[in-house]
């Protein structure tokens, strides 16, 4: 990968932004429809700790970057860049706290180095999974969208326990998610509050912001959520 690639509420991730597709948002009289497109990223830590970091190159307000940080004892936190984020995201999701913060995602030679008010993590990305290369086989503008997301959901929830395509968030929004790629992450450093995190585990027990876990796997995947609100 390569390295100083930076992505945050104030910078755009440009090497990967230019072979997205443009934003997509339709808006009616009853519901408005919101894409974004980037990389949610799912780890398990030996202290307890796991984290979703999702990486959007395409959304409503830009490229940004966010955390979702459940601990050991079950608490739930939103690490968002700004009140824009933090809201949409706590109106689809439950929480216990917010902390607003700064979000930094930098690519390294390794993977991915994170920083997040109190969480730091460096990740190292491995190699693209079988999942992964099957997902490519498929065109994108069926990949991608919420009726192929439908179809799939049932054959997720038994083959990626936990993990969902399909589902509803708070305030009524309907939410789904199409992955077009997997990699595996193959380990993990960092603090939580100036403590070390501990080595990679498993997701386990699963994350519980939504309706849906990432696998119980490490591993980072390429998505495209479409939230109906």
């Amino acid at each position: 990968m390569p390295a100083d690639h930076l992505a945050s509420a104030d910078v755009a991730p440009v090497s990967r932004a230019l072979a997205w597709p443009a934003l997509w948002r339709v808006r009616s009289r009853a519901l408005t429809w919101s894409r974004f497109e980037g990389t949610i990223t799912g780890v398990g830590t030996a202290s307890g700790l796991r984290a979703v970091i999702g990486w959007w190159d395409v959304s409503p307000w830009g490229p940004f970057a966010d955390v979702m940080v459940e601990l050991a004892d079950g608490h739930r936190l939103l690490l968002a860049p700004d009140q824009t984020v933090a809201a949409f995201v706590t109106a689809t999701y439950t929480f216990d706290e917010v902390v607003q913060t700064p979000v930094t995602v930098l690519d390294t030679d390794a993977g991915w180095r994170v920083e997040a008010g109190p969480l730091r993590l460096d990740l190292t990305i491995g190699a693209r999974t079988l999942l992964g290369r099957l997902l490519g086989l498929m065109p994108e503008p069926v990949a991608t969208a919420p009726w192929f997301a439908s179809l799939v959901d049932p054959v997720a929830r038994v083959l990626l326990r936990g993990v969902r395509t399909k589902g509803s968030g708070g305030a009524g929004r309907q939410e789904w998610y199409a992955a077009t790629d997997v990699h595996r992450v193959d380990a993990v450093t960092g603090t939580w509050r100036g403590e070390p995190v501990g080595a990679l585990r498993a997701v386990e027990p699963a994350v519980r912001f939504g309706f849906s876990s990432t696998p119980r796997s490490p591993a980072m995947t390429s998505v495209v959520t479409t939230v109906r609100h």
